[in-house]
């Protein structure tokens, strides 16, 4: 039987990233298939989490409405980008978090901008 070694999995972890990393412990034992499994779930959570919260980010601050076959170039690289980012960083920053921000950030700049133009457009018609 092969014995592989065993992942550490770091203690001082992001909220997100705690919140899908628990029930791990300190160390993943890569012979134990459970423990591969919640490991893999655990950071497929959290990069289905980023991917989500990129593409709202990306949705409220790209101005321009663009073509359909750019716009799915443009997911197909945010999806692949997210995965290496996640891979390299998803532990050690908190990426999730800072796209939650970004995003209610770009949300409130939006929801203000929907009113100012609004407020223009009463102001035209009396």
């Amino acid at each position: 039987m092969n014995d592989l070694p065993t992942i550490q999995v770091p203690t001082d972890l992001w909220p997100v990233a705690d919140f899908f990393f628990r029930g791990l412990g300190n160390e993943v034992d890569l012979n134990n298939d459970h423990q591969v499994a919640l490991l893999i779930r655990s950071f497929l959570l959290l990069y289905l989490t980023t991917v989500v919260l990129t593409a709202i980010t990306f949705k409220l601050g790209f101005a321009r409405k663009l073509p359909l076959l750019q716009t799915i170039v443009v997911y197909a690289v945010l999806v692949i980008g997210t995965f290496i980012i996640t891979l390299v960083l998803g532990l050690n920053l908190p990426l999730p978090e800072s796209l939650f921000i970004a995003a209610c950030i770009l949300g409130l700049y939006r929801i203000r901008l929907h009113k100012e133009r609004q407020g223009r457009q009463e102001s035209k018609e009396t």
